[in-house]
Order: C-alpha cells, then structure tokens, then sequence
C-alpha cells in the first residue's frame, strides 16, 4: 500500500511543484517519467541483489530510501534537487514488487500463494487511493514541505518495522534426488515462464492501449470531462476487485480456465462497450475494468510455479519490469493505429488484441498438470 501509494502520490504534488519552481510540462514530464523509469529499470538488480543479501533486507533498505526521497523533496530548493529526490524514491520502490511478491510466494504454497499474491496487489491499488488522498487532506492542514516530510517519515517508519519483524527464513534445500532431474524440470520451469511472460506482456499491453484510448471514445459519445473522470474511477474500481476476486477464482478452478475466462471476457466487453449509448456503457465499465486487471493477479500468482524459490525475486523483477515495458510500448504502437483508423476501430482491435492470449494459455495447460 505506501510503496504503490508513493507511486501515485506524485500526481497530487505535480501542480504544486510546478507552481513553487516554475516547472515547464517539460520538465513535469521529467519529474514523472524520473520516478516510473528508475522503478521500472532496477527491479531486475533489486532481484539479483536479494538473491545475495536476502529479500528482507533489500526490502527494508529500499522502503527507507522510498520514504528518504519524499523527505528529501520536502527540503528542495529547485528542480535540480527534486530530481534526485524523486530519483532515490524510485530507486527505493524497485524494491517491492519483485521482493514482496517472493517473500509472499516464500510464506505461501499452492492455491494459498495464488490467493495471498493477489491479495497483495490489491493492497496495492488500495494504497493508490488511500495515499495520494492523505497526502490531499495534509494539504488542507500543512504546506507541501510538512506534507511530503510526514508521508515520506512513514516509509523510515514502516522500514524500521520490516527490518525488525520480517520472518526469517531460511532458504529452501533440494529435496534428495533432485539432481537427477534438475536438467529436466529447469527446462520445464524455462518454458512454462516463457509461455507466462508472454501472455502478460499480451495483457499489459491490451490494458494500457485500452486506457489510453477510452476517453477519446466517451468524448466522441458525448461525455464531458467530468464523466470520462467517473468513467476511470469505474475502471479503476472494477480493477481493483479484479484483482482480488481473480485470485480466489484461479485457486478454484485453476489458472487456465481462469485467464481463458478474463480474456475472453475483456474481448467481448470491449468490443460490445463500441456500439452502446454512454449511459449504458458507463455500466459496463465495472465488468471490463474486472476482466483486465483480474488476469494479472492470477498471472502475478503463477510466477512462483515455474521459478525455483531462490530465483523468485529475479523471475519478479524481470516479469514486473516485462508487463510496464509492454504497458508503456502499447500506446504508441496503438497510437499509430489509432490515426490511420480511427478511435473506434483501434479499441476494436485492442479487444482483438486480447484474443492473442489464447493459444499461450492453451499450451500453458500442461505445465499446470505436472
């Protein structure tokens, strides 16, 4: 919840800086793209570090660093030195997803590391509501400074605690006669997360072009600005318990037929979002907003099937950093569709898109059954 509230909180302050520092779109873009790149870069090292250290130390050394940056830009006197701070705060949060996601898959076996992962992240989409608004209602009481010092003071905080209350664990053996077989079951391993990664590649980028182009196609519906904001927030909410929900039906019924469903559904409600009236879309929005984000929970939770526990943090790091690289490379490449054929014809073919899934899933399918 902080480090992917910190993540977010970073919207409610942009105005603000630009105003104290007379900051250029430029250079807001900079400030934003500083933060999300440093944290989307390093999480593979952050993996390759803890492999070395242990994930809980990793982990509570970047929480403080998180934290340390937003104190940090709390004393800035110019972009300059809010750069670095902002630098250090995402340096700190390449930490979690890849290391939090190993030690939760460590603590938790079987369905229960499924169910537990994708409570996890939606912890994390609880965190970017929850943080951003603290950090707004501070601003109704303190300056930006006091603001950003007392949100930042609680990632040392929550560092300090995990530091001092994280399980130890030791590292798990081979079992006897692993040997024998290790050639065989890494190769498996190898091609199972293949298969996984492509698929969320697929998702990711299905998801953002999707996001990227709904508003241009509520606009052309007719509605005004503050319904598209109505209309994410339906998303968004319908995502968040994707999320949770997902993860507890891929325990049940398993993770094939689980992202068969998700996508299969995220496919027909894009295309069927195309020819409704604005009021019956906006209904709609809650179901597509669960079909998109439900898969990458089941996904997330897959991870630690294929990826011997010692190389979990690396195998993370290289899967979260995959899926934001295909989420940010998707508008673009979309983007260009988008001007040769229009706003409705390319969220067809973002619905289409998702289809792409399909066959991965299908020869995903015996992985599931050794």
């Amino acid at each position: 919840m902080l480090h992917d509230g910190y993540t977010d909180l970073i919207y409610v302050m942009l105005p603000i800086w630009q105003a104290e520092f007379g900051l250029s779109y430029a250079e807001i873009g900079v400030l934003r793209s500083l933060y999300a790149g440093t944290m989307a870069a390093l999480q593979i090292p952050s993996g390759v570090i803890a492999e070395r250290y242990g994930a809980g130390i990793v982990l509570a050394f970047g929480t403080a660093l998180a934290g340390l940056g937003y104190v940090l830009a709390g004393a800035s006197a110019g972009l300059t030195m809010l750069a670095i701070a902002l630098f250090l705060s995402g340096l700190g949060s390449s930490t979690q997803h890849p290391l939090a996601s190993s030690l939760v898959a460590r603590a938790f076996a079987g369905p229960r590391s499924l169910k537990a992962l994708g409570t996890y992240n939606f912890a994390g989409d609880v965190g970017k509501m929850l943080v951003p608004l603290a950090g707004a209602l501070l601003l109704t009481l303190a300056s930006w400074r006091s603001t950003v010092v007392v949100l930042g003071a609680c990632g040392v905080a929550a560092a300090v605690a995990i530091a001092m209350l994280m399980p130890r664990i030791d590292a798990e053996s081979a079992a006897p006669g692993a040997e024998a077989t290790e050639a065989t079951a890494q190769s498996t391993q190898r091609y199972g997360f293949s298969l996984l990664f492509s698929i969320g590649l697929i998702d990711s980028a299905t998801r953002m072009a999707f996001l990227t182009f709904l508003p241009f196609l509520l606009t052309q519906k007719g509605a005004s600005i503050p319904t598209i904001g109505l209309a994410l927030s339906l998303v968004f909410a319908g995502g968040a318990m994707g999320k949770l929900a997902c993860a507890f039906i891929g325990a049940r019924i398993g993770v094939v037929a689980t992202v068969l469903l998700t996508e299969a559904l995220t496919a027909v409600a894009i295309l069927a979002l195309l020819p409704l009236p604005l009021d019956a879309g906006l209904l709609l929005l809650p179901l597509i907003g669960v079909a998109l984000n439900g898969t990458s929970s089941v996904l997330y939770g897959s991870v630690p099937l294929f990826v011997s526990p010692e190389r979990r943090a690396r195998a993370f790091g290289l899967f979260y950093t995959g899926t934001i690289g295909a989420g940010a490379a998707a508008p673009v490449v979309f983007g260009a569709f988008g001007d040769l054929l229009g706003v409705p014809t390319t969220i067809a073919l973002t619905g289409l898109f998702a289809l792409l899934t399909i066959p991965p899933v299908v020869m995903l399918r015996p992985s599931f059954a050794r």
